[in-house]
């Protein structure tokens, strides 16, 4: 017998000698340890965002200086509204003053109604546009040139852009602050009716609106205007100049708006913050390339209309999924399609089930109704390529909301917030800084972490 032989069969017989009981034990001592050492390696390598800094609490916008033209606007910087810090310190606040000197629980009517976990400022303008951008001076103006000649027609501008005074409504402070954001509609049979912005209203009636028809639909009236909010992601180019000009040039003031990160954070990191701060109704978030065809988010809001529930939360995505056999599919190299396809068969066993039917998670064109911003942005933590899945994974984890019959009885409760998949335009655009092999290989490894830590409990749905 050789001698790795006669080692293999003493120690064979030594485990062989050993109390059955005394074995199991061992055996379950080091799977023990092995989780434990897994799970504090998890909180370890689990992406954790960090805090703001004061700089990227600012913005930066055109303003037409008095007496001048488009050629007098100036750069002004301003302080930047945030919808989440109000939420959180809400929250901290409930928390705080949900218990007495003992610990014990106090009910209080003002809690139960200032501190929601729907709880948002209202919407100030019909639609916020998050632009995540980090050195597209080359490729962001033909998007930019997109998208304000769309809203401009669709949502209008806000009446401070145009030089018009909004008058101020009294309101209690407090409540203000932490009212949530419910727009009243009509609810139509089957589902809710898409929103009628003055701007398009006036333009699909020829501009003139008879009175009876404007009372028929206050209901379904949403603030005008909009604002375009470029975050730019710690750029080396002159990202931000172009936009600045841009906005000079078009007349933007205060319309389009650049939020500077001091530090790179990365694609998920720099459209969280945007989402931070949006005013809108309704927020979408597009890639500056504008690979996406902007016209399309019509689709997307009436989407988002379809599957809104009874708390106005509802989510809508683009998808190129038609697109698979398509000429700007095919034409791409053979290694680019299998890593696509790959990625989407790790996604389907790695994510909960309504995210893994999505054809497309990865389509930087996703919109939000406002009422569904509290239960995904509070709660983000990656800020790499694969944030879009962890909003569809927040999205269909949110907390049930009543569901009300149309005369006003209760049925029940639906769990999750429910997300429209629609196709949209779309065409390849060059210039990505996407590396194909390692980045698809850091998403595969963010996908596991990502799962684990919320399977684990290493991130949950508390205050970050």
């Amino acid at each position: 017998m050789t001698q790795p032989a006669e080692s293999r069969s003493h120690l064979l017989a030594a485990v062989l000698s050993v109390p059955v009981p005394l074995l199991l034990a061992s055996i379950t001592l080091f799977g023990f340890i092995t989780c434990i050492a897994g799970y504090l390696l998890l909180h370890r390598i689990a992406p954790k965002p960090r805090l703001p800094f004061p700089s990227e609490k600012t913005y930066q916008t055109s303003e037409a200086a008095k007496g001048t033209g488009k050629e007098g606007a100036i750069i002004v910087s301003r302080q930047l509204p945030c919808w989440y810090d109000k939420w959180l310190a809400g929250r901290h606040l409930a928390e705080a003053g949900a218990k007495d000197d003992s610990g014990k629980h106090v009910a209080s009517s003002h809690n139960s109604i200032a501190y929601s976990l729907s709880a948002i400022e209202p919407a100030e303008v019909g639609l916020t546009v998050v632009v995540p951008a980090y050195n597209e001076a080359l490729r962001i103006l033909p998007a930019l040139e997109e998208m304000v000649d769309y809203c401009d027609r669709r949502f209008g501008r806000p009446k401070q852009a145009r030089g018009e005074t909004v008058a101020s409504t009294p309101t209690n402070e407090k409540e203000a602050a932490y009212r949530p954001s419910i727009p009243k509609r009509r609810k139509a049979p089957s589902a809710a009716v898409m929103y009628d912005f003055p701007a398009h209203r006036q333009l699909s009636s020829g501009g003139h609106d008879s009175a009876a028809a404007a009372a028929d639909d206050d209901d379904a009236r949403l603030p005008s205007g909009y604002e375009i909010l470029i975050v730019n992601d710690a750029s080396s180019d002159n990202t931000v100049q172009v936009a600045l000009d841009f906005a000079r040039e078009r007349g933007l003031h205060d319309v389009l708006r650049v939020i500077t990160l001091a530090k790179n954070r990365g694609k998920g990191g720099g459209v969280t913050h945007g989402l931070r701060h949006a005013r809108g109704a309704y927020v979408v978030f597009a890639d500056a390339d504008g690979a996406s065809r902007f016209a399309d988010l019509d689709k997307l809001i009436e989407g988002c209309d379809v599957v809104v529930d009874a708390s106005d939360r509802g989510v809508a995505i683009g998808s190129r999924a038609h697109l698979v056999g398509s000429a700007a599919v095919v034409q791409r190299s053979a290694l680019r399609n299998f890593l696509m396809k790959s990625f989407h068969f790790v996604l389907t066993i790695l994510t909960p089930p309504a995210t893994s039917r999505i054809g497309d998670t990865q389509c930087g064109f996703k919109l939000f109704s406002r009422a569904a911003l509290p239960h995904i942005v509070p709660y983000m933590h990656s800020e790499g390529w694969i944030f879009d899945i962890e909003m569809l994974m927040l999205a269909e984890s949110a907390p049930a909301t009543p569901v009300v019959a149309h005369d006003g009885s209760f049925i029940g409760t639906s769990a999750g917030i429910k997300v429209a998949e629609v196709p949209v335009g779309w065409h390849e655009v060059e210039g990505s800084k996407m590396n194909l092999v390692q980045d698809s290989i850091r998403m595969a490894i963010g996908l596991t972490v990502l799962r684990a830590s919320w399977m684990l409990g290493v991130y949950r749905r508390r205050l970050t």
